[in-house]
């Protein structure tokens, strides 16, 4: 895949249903299709029917994934899915999910979405006991865990797992006849619970998911929570956490759908709201708001309503250019970001805030500042809906190097002169924490104030369980 955005990107959407009587391959695929915007370089299904499980799992988009025909073969009443991002282990069919295999209790499935910090060391351990990994990702790390640690009853695996683990995982777990649900005792990546009428439970990355194949969301798992759905229903229970709450804050800034609900609040009023302080604390006179589409237009709609400048729509997004394997040529590459955006004629002559919801390592916005003053704008004031990201992000977000991010190398003086405008403005931590909450009750603000939750073991960037080329 072309890699044109810079966006930060996040590792994966997972699903889990328990729903005797119900087409739950189907229902699992329209829920990844809910959520392919966590992760599109591979999905994978994992079904069982109560005496064995079955998969298909392949490189790309969900709607290249699957068919009528791969998914006729998915049979059973549970089951789990998942889409991926990689953020440890690359772009291949083996580090694609869920994971499966046969355990001394059965099948065993595993959908993961976070990163593990402590992944090299459970890694050695488990090669030190002899366990063959086939994988570049933590993910079969966990799977390989759930399988070998004690335990007569998967309640009790998952607990021993949770003992060990540190850092980010919301997980579906498929077994012979139930499907389990954990997330991490820090509640770094979402995770709710939804009930399909008279037909059983499901389990999503976000509320988006549950909405499309028409289930009503229950409510979120806390941190440190397992529950599992079975013949009984759902059950629940708390682990020991005594950690702070830390879910991601990026999930408010760019990761989730703006339709998505996040403990108890609309994403999207979220972003209009870091959109509207942003038009507080930097002002300026222009003519025209607009948003780099799509993750921006909430945030652009609250600086605009702020600030009293007329909202338009500026840039045309190709939302399919950067999710095609076919590599561009020397010459489309030249073009760039103008691959990906076409600009409206309506901002020739214009002074324009482009609003964009984070700028992460430059590259696209440098590009898209001299596609705008090619077209005519007159001035180009960037506003971003976040603060400086200056810090690497070690529980499951594509940024594991300071060297990668441009705020951690220029000032924002420099950077602006780096981007071409007229002027840039950041939201501030404290307008930051004023619309979300604070960074040390409830979200993980690391990336922009370097106060990380938990510590990360060394060597665990992206490229770490990777072979070494000979």
């Amino acid at each position: 895949m072309y890699p044109i955005s810079e966006k930060p990107h996040e590792s994966c959407g997972v699903f889990g249903i328990y729903a005797p009587g119900a087409q739950v391959a189907r229902l699992a695929f329209f829920a990844l299709y809910a959520l392919q915007h966590r992760g599109q370089e591979s999905a994978g299904i994992v079904t069982s029917d109560g005496r064995a499980a079955h998969i298909h799992k392949a490189v790309g988009l969900v709607s290249q994934v699957f068919t009528e025909e791969n998914l006729h073969h998915l049979r059973g009443h549970l089951a789990i899915g998942h889409n991926r991002y990689s953020t440890t282990g690359s772009t291949r069919l083996r580090n694609a999910q869920p994971y499966l295999i046969e355990t001394a209790l059965g099948p065993l499935g595993v959908a993961h979405n976070g990163n593990l910090t402590n992944a090299p060391a459970l890694r050695r351990d488990l090669l030190n006991r002899g366990v063959g990994l086939t994988s570049s990702s933590d993910s079969e790390v966990i799977t390989q865990m759930l399988a070998g640690v004690p335990g007569e009853a998967w309640e009790n695996r998952i607990s021993a797992f949770m003992r060990q683990a540190e850092g980010a995982y919301s997980l579906t777990i498929l077994t012979r006849d139930a499907v389990y649900a954990v997330r991490d005792t820090w509640g770094f990546r979402p995770l709710c619970v939804g009930k399909l009428e008279d037909k059983g439970w499901v389990l999503a990355s976000e509320t988006c998911a549950l909405a499309t194949i028409g289930a009503t969301f229950v409510r979120p798992l806390h941190p440190g929570e397992i529950v599992r759905l079975d013949q009984d229903g759902l059950t629940a229970w708390q682990t020991e956490t005594g950690q702070q709450p830390s879910l991601c804050v990026f999930e408010y800034i760019y990761f989730a759908r703006p339709d998505s609900i996040l403990e108890g609040r609309s994403v999207h009023w979220v972003r209009r709201h870091l959109g509207a302080r942003l038009a507080q604390e930097y002002p300026v006179e222009a003519d025209m708001v607009i948003g780099v589409p799509d993750s921006a237009t909430s945030h652009a709609i609250g600086y605009a309503n702020a600030s009293g400048i007329p909202y338009g729509e500026g840039l045309i997004k190709n939302r399919y250019i950067g999710r095609t394997f076919i590599q561009p040529d020397d010459q489309l590459r030249r073009l760039g970001v103008a691959l990906k955006f076409n600009p409206l004629a309506d901002i020739a002559g214009k002074r324009l805030i482009v609003v964009d919801d984070s700028i992460v390592r430059g590259n696209t916005s440098s590009p898209l500042v001299k596609l705008l003053r090619q077209a005519g704008a007159r001035e180009v004031h960037m506003r971003v809906a976040s603060p400086p990201i200056r810090h690497p992000c070690f529980m499951g977000v594509d940024m594991s190097t300071r060297e990668e991010l441009i705020a951690a190398r220029l000032s924002v003086d420099d950077i602006a002169r780096h981007l071409d405008v007229d002027s840039l403005g950041y939201l501030s931590l404290e307008g930051l924490e004023a619309v979300v909450g604070r960074g040390d009750g409830g979200h993980c603000m690391a990336c922009f104030s370097g106060q990380y939750p938990v510590a990360a073991d060394g060597g665990s960037g992206k490229q770490a369980f990777e072979p070494i080329p000979r």
